[in-house]
């Protein structure tokens, strides 16, 4: 499986449209953002990380009053955010090696982290919390257990990667984070595992 977290930005890149269109406009994610978004201030800054064309997550962000970074390692990705939402700030960046240099009230990392190798996601917490000011919510996706697993993309392998929950649980707290809420598998959430955590 070495290649293939490797092939991950290539393969979004070229399939940046076809991404788009799939990905559809349905914000099942809504009571998760509502979860995360009660633990900001009004019009709080939220740092997306992976935030992919920015639909539909950057979009209802937006719209409820809150000024978005994002960032995503395919600029195919981060030219479609641009073109739709110019007054807001969207950057080609890589998270594992991020460094803005400023801290966000929220960081959100929605189907994006769980693509990183699990010593990549290792070495993602340092990263979140050196961009969260005191009291900054964090939500992102993972997989359920720990372990490695290769999905499909137009037909062309999609890694995932995952820690068990207990080194999950073990990472937030170590970087300054309390779990607030989690989920396995919310088939409420379309199946998605879900972590949101607040800095102390």
């Amino acid at each position: 499986m070495t290649s293939a977290p490797a092939a991950i930005v290539e393969l979004y890149e070229r399939y940046a449209a076809t991404y788009d269109g799939l990905r559809g406009k349905a914000l099942f994610e809504r009571p998760w953002l509502d979860r995360f978004r009660a633990l900001l201030k009004p019009g709080g800054s939220i740092l997306d990380i992976g935030c992919g064309s920015g639909e539909p997550i950057a979009r209802h962000l937006i719209a409820e009053g809150h000024a978005i970074t994002g960032v995503d390692s395919a600029p195919a990705m981060i030219a479609l955010c641009e073109a739709r939402f110019p007054a807001h700030r969207w950057q080609v960046a890589d998270m594992r090696r991020l460094a803005l240099g400023r801290r966000f009230d929220g960081l959100i990392a929605w189907d994006s982290f769980f693509h990183l190798t699990p010593q990549d996601q290792r070495g993602m917490f340092p990263v979140f919390a050196e961009h969260a000011v005191p009291g900054a919510a964090l939500m992102f996706t993972s997989g359920p257990s720990h372990g490695e697993a290769i999905g499909t993309f137009e037909g062309e392998p999609l890694y995932h990667g995952s820690l068990d929950p207990e080194e999950y649980r073990s990472l937030l707290a170590e970087n300054g984070f309390a779990v607030v809420a989690h989920a396995v598998e919310d088939q409420s959430c379309g199946g998605h595992t879900i972590w949101l955590a607040r800095r102390s």
